[in-house]
């Protein structure tokens, strides 16, 4: 069985692009051969700056001979049926043969598809692949109207066996096929042949090629870590840095080199990002003070001097680099020691979004809400509202202009030079966060308050716009808010009625800035006590109770809010909830089951909810009482269709006949006490464990009597007794919404 090789050699390959581009040349090409009637036993793709390369072992020698067969049309069909069959098949009408069908005779066509070497194969499916390999970006050089990510040089393909190796012929774009390629393009430039994987592999290397990426990126960090240790230094750890850099060189050689003194004051994350940026170096640190002291480069070649030149030139750039992030910090600093007021004020012209206003405004409307939910969650609110008018302000900064991944880095060192307390400057890295399903959620108090703030100024905003996410997008990240909303909520088991902070806000965006003073402070106390009384709250309504004369146009916009907007709103929200709980293995039903309950909108409610429901159900007591439930509720249900009436009206002991009877009405008047103090407690566990007791009563009444009694008394009686069951049963979930 042989073995395929192929190598498709370019200029520079992006190093973004390399991995995907290995991925989908092996994907591809086993699928066509797959396609084609071959089997293989592996395969392996590889990529460096100038070449990818697949290696295909154990591939069948020949497809094998098939023979197909398809059924045709009726005999007696018309004609341009059975000949539009024919065409189909390549055969002639005698070459078919009839057979029996339920509905008469039809015509057989059997179709033999002779077996084809492997050789014949790949010489086919690899020149479809190259012409239509799926590159982001493509191009076309030349004459030729072959289009590849840089332009392609040679192709060598080979299939080695027992017997040597063989070229397998074949042109793509008036590229032949070969079976030689080339080194490393200054240390070892020429072509050479190669007759297998393993040659392929050792000649590469004797030329100054290291042919897998995560070796290469093995011996940077190798080297790295090890000049950095020589010199009582460490390299920041930066993966995302290192399978680039891999990308960028085929022979790896580490460079480690110190930054100037001129520069060594400026913050460690200023020092870091230009390097990475700019120059794809890594940061080695002073592991005793913490600083940023020196830096690591990936040469791509070996010099007689030891790489001193390219050292060299590298830190002659380096310093340009970081004399223009040195100004801006001076710049900077200058601004945030005067208190950041131009800042703020360039803000004004900073559009968040055309319907939303200017960065300004929603700074204002995040900084009156941080205030709102500060004492819900243990923060000062006169520090929250500080720190939300601050904790945006370095955007309009110098240094995070030329550098936006440092956005809220660099305002907790602006705002500690505006003389702000450092509690107040760590709000402004970390009401961003988090900024993804792994990053960690903000825990200080304050941090907390903006963060909230933050996201749900964002999501009420875009919902009261209408403008939401779709199946097909979510330009404005609302999915990823809402998901870090509700993070922050349940790692700090946080108490938040979602629903009121939502109608303030939605209600905050609708009214919008207004005219005076006095008016925003009006405006602000009625929506403060929306926020923490809701909006038909008896503290909203006594403040507008007091408003006599000519009361401002907004004030019937909130007298006759609704809370549709909030309320899809929450809908999303709870969407986001099932998708954050499904990796507990918390089943959907069983959300749908508490999101039925009252304070729907308290996060930590419902899901400390759904956590007790999911456990219960998991035991025998749980299985027993959703039986026994819904034994009661559907003869419940059936009853109150027939009847047309509801049996809701409380069962009275005084008509139970039966010792089963009365022994059910004994443990619901034992079970009811423990329910509510449990559920007062907000004790799930305990309050459906009470619950639990209650299933040998109620399979011994279902056993003894008859609820469909003929005393028409009894059995109203006993249907109201079942609507008993019902309903302390579900006084913790709508157990009517769990399936199977």
């Amino acid at each position: 069985m042989p073995d395929l090789l192929l190598e498709l050699f370019s200029e520079e390959i992006p190093a973004g692009m390399q991995g995907k581009a290995a991925d989908d040349l092996k994907r591809l090409v086993t699928n066509g051969l797959v396609e084609a009637g071959l089997t293989y036993a592996s395969a392996g793709a590889f990529a460096t700056p100038r070449r990818l390369a697949l290696t295909v072992e154990g591939l069948s020698g020949e497809s094998p001979t098939v023979t197909e067969e398809r059924k045709g049309p009726r005999v007696d069909a018309p004609d341009k049926a059975i000949d539009g069959f024919l065409r189909s098949t390549g055969l002639t009408r005698d070459d078919l043969s009839v057979q029996d069908d339920k509905k008469g005779q039809v015509y057989i066509a059997r179709i033999t598809k002779q077996g084809r070497l492997a050789e014949e194969i790949v010489a086919e499916v690899v020149p479809q692949v190259i012409r239509s390999f799926p590159w982001p970006k493509s191009m076309r050089w030349g004459t030729g109207s072959l289009r590849w990510v840089r332009p392609l040089h040679s192709i060598l393909c080979i299939l080695s066996g027992d017997a040597g190796a063989e070229v397998v012929p074949f042109e793509v774009d008036g590229i032949a096929v070969g079976d030689t390629t080339e080194g490393h393009r200054f240390m070892a430039p020429g072509r050479f042949s190669v007759t297998s994987f393993e040659d392929y592999t050792a000649k590469l290397k004797r030329a100054f090629v290291v042919l897998s990426p995560e070796d290469r990126a093995e011996t940077i960090w190798h080297d790295a870590t090890q000049l950095a240790f020589a010199a009582g230094l460490e390299v920041v750890e930066d993966k995302g840095l290192l399978s680039e850099v891999s990308g960028l060189v085929e022979w790896p050689v580490v460079l480690m080199g110190r930054i100037a003194d001129d520069f060594l004051h400026l913050p460690g994350e200023v020092l870091q990002t230009s390097m990475r940026e700019h120059q794809k170096f890594f940061s080695v640190r002073n592991p005793s003070t913490g600083g940023i002291e020196g830096f690591v480069t990936v040469a791509n070649r070996e010099t007689a001097d030891d790489g001193a030149t390219i050292l060299a030139g590298n830190g002659r750039v380096l310093a340009a680099r970081l004399a223009d992030a040195k100004f801006f910090w001076e710049n900077d600093l200058r601004v945030a020691k005067a208190g950041m007021r131009d800042w703020l004020e360039a803000l004004g012209n900073v559009t968040f979004h055309a319907k939303l206003g200017s960065q300004a405004e929603r700074i204002e409307r995040i900084a009156a809400l941080a205030r709102e939910i500060a004492p819900m969650v243990g923060a000062d609110p006169a520090k929250a509202e500080t720190a939300a008018r601050l904790a945006k302000a370095d955007l309009s900064s110098e240094m995070v202009f030329e550098f936006p991944e440092l956005q809220g880095i660099m305002g907790r060192y602006y705002i500690a030079e505006a003389g702000e307390g450092p509690d107040i400057a760590a709000v402004a890295p970390d009401h961003y966060r988090p900024l993804g399903a792994k990053d960690d959620v903000p825990e200080a108090p304050l941090s907390v308050a903006v963060a909230l703030a933050d996201k749900l100024d964002t999501l009420t905003g875009f919902w009261a716009i209408d403008e939401k996410p779709t199946g097909s997008g979510d330009p404005y990240a609302l999915r990823r808010a809402a998901l870090g909303v509700i993070r922050i909520v349940l790692s700090g088991g946080l108490r938040l009625h979602l629903d009121r902070l939502f109608d303030a806000q939605i209600l905050r965006h609708e009214i919008g800035e207004q005219p005076d003073s006095a008016l925003t402070a009006l405006r602000d106390r009625i929506l403060r006590a929306i926020a923490n009384d809701g909006v038909f709250g008896s503290a909203a309504r006594a403040i507008l109770d007091e408003i006599g004369g000519d009361a401002p146009d907004w004030i019937d916009r909130i007298a006759g809010h609704e809370a549709d907007v909030s309320d899809d709103l929450l809908s999303f929200f709870h969407d986001r909830l099932k998708v954050h709980l499904r990796d507990e293995g918390i089943r959907h039903d069983v959300i749908d089951a508490v999101l039925a309950m009252p304070n729907r909108d308290d996060l930590w409610l419902v899901v400390n909810r759904a956590r007790a429901l999911q456990d219960f159900l998991s035991t025998p007591d749980g299985e027993n009482l959703v039986l026994g439930y819904r034994r009661a509720a559907n003869i419940l249900a059936q009853a109150e269709e027939k009847d047309g009436v509801e049996y809701r009206f409380g069962a009275d002991r005084k008509f139970a006949d039966d010792p089963a009877e009365t022994a059910l009405f004994d443990a619901l008047e034992a079970a009811r006490p423990q329910v509510d103090a449990a559920l007062e407690a907000e004790d799930f566990a305990a309050a459906m464990g009470a619950m639990a007791t209650l299933r040998p009563p109620v399979d011994a009444f279902f056993e003894a009597v008859q609820i469909n009694a003929d005393n028409e008394i009894l059995r109203r009686n006993r249907l109201n007794l079942l609507h008993e069951i019902t309903e302390i049963c579900t006084r913790t979930a709508d157990l009517s919404k769990l399936e199977g």
